[in-house]
């Protein structure tokens, strides 16, 4: 049976599970909402997966067509890819692999349009996730925020930590469900230092993005992030420690790692 005043809903898309939550009454213009995110998530899937031999992105990627002859959201994705490669100083990539593949952008940028579809609906209070990847509005319920459980990448089955807030996007990077796939745009070859590290911000777009710009930092990363701007982040190594900027308390209840090493990062 439904609960009165929830809405919930999972979709298999872009080869991971999404899910929607939303609070509030579910009125025929949020189910409607509901009804076009999930096609947009889709719609996503068909133009940038590069698993598919006729999408548009991996058409692009073999010179089939141009950049002006695809979709318009084509020139959308790679100009923002190129803005996260500045705000990165270069650590996000999306042709680092030798081949055009803007996934680490994909999934947040979709994810938050299909939050902001729901929002212009009237939900104002639901959480969108894609593979962990989440994009919060609102209140979990009057007076309380959402809390995100943060997984941790050495333990199958364990929370490394708890983020809590309301209008707030959170996104991980790490080697717990795909392996070593982020790759050190110098080298080409796998980033190595972390297990996983996981960014707070406002937008989904932006968090995801740099969080994967991070993970490719390896035993960089706890500088370079520093130099964002509007993030908070929280890191395990792969040697089982836990590193965390100045702010990222802030988003937590109460910081608590349990059987690691763990410190803020220097500020």
């Amino acid at each position: 049976m439904p609960e009165p005043g929830r809405l919930r809903h999972v979709e298999h898309a872009m080869g991971t599970v999404f899910s929607f939550d939303v609070r509030g009454p579910a009125t025929p213009a949020v189910r409607a909402a509901l009804a076009g995110a999930v096609a947009w998530l889709h719609r996503v899937d068909a133009l940038f997966s590069t698993y598919r031999a006729d999408s548009e992105i991996s058409r692009l990627d073999r010179g089939e067509v141009t950049v002006a002859e695809c979709d318009p959201d084509v020139a959308t994705v790679l100009e923002l890819c190129r803005c996260a490669g500045r705000l990165s100083d270069g650590w996000f990539d999306a042709r680092a692999g030798g081949r055009l593949d803007p996934s680490a952008m994909v999934k947040g940028w979709a994810i938050e349009r299909a939050s902001q579809m729901l929002y212009d609906a009237g939900a104002r209070d639901h959480t969108v996730n894609g593979g962990g990847d989440v994009q919060c509005r609102g209140e979990a319920a009057p007076g309380s925020p959402w809390r995100i459980g943060v997984a941790d990448p050495l333990r199958p089955g364990e929370l490394a930590t708890v983020v809590s807030g309301g209008d707030m996007a959170v996104a991980t990077s790490g080697t717990a469900e795909r392996g070593h796939h982020i790759l050190d745009p110098r080298t080409g070859r796998p980033s190595a230092g972390l297990a996983s590290v996981t960014l707070v911000g406002r937008h989904l777009t932006e968090v995801d993005a740099l969080a994967t710009a991070v993970f490719a930092m390896g035993e960089e990363a706890r500088t370079g992030v520093e130099r964002m701007t509007g993030v908070e982040a929280f890191a395990v190594t792969t040697a089982g420690e836990a590193w965390w900027t100045p702010g990222f308390p802030d988003r937590v209840p109460a910081l608590t790692v349990r059987g690691r090493a763990n410190s803020p990062a220097e500020g």
